[in-house]
């Protein structure tokens, strides 16, 4: 059984206004997030803490986002009410 949330998708391609994620600790998983998400300060931290850890850099262009998908999964949840 999956979850849906608005706003969040998992895509091979990135649509216009959206931005591709890897998330995951080990495992990456690719999320295509909306653009309006950088301009939110619990999204802005997340994004702060990546780059401490492991800058920004992927292998396949996108940002990395070294947490758990749960937690990730969880911010964004709340970023899309």
């Amino acid at each position: 059984m999956g979850f849906r949330f608005p706003g969040i998708a998992k895509t091979t391609s990135t649509p216009k206004g959206f931005f591709a994620v890897y998330v995951g600790e080990s495992q990456k998983k690719r999320f295509v997030i909306p653009i309006s998400f950088l301009n939110h300060p619990l999204f802005l931290d997340l994004l702060s803490q990546a780059e401490e850890e492991s800058g920004y850099n992927h292998p396949m262009g996108g940002i990395t986002i070294p947490c758990s998908e749960d937690t990730f999964l969880d911010l964004t949840s709340r970023l899309s009410v």
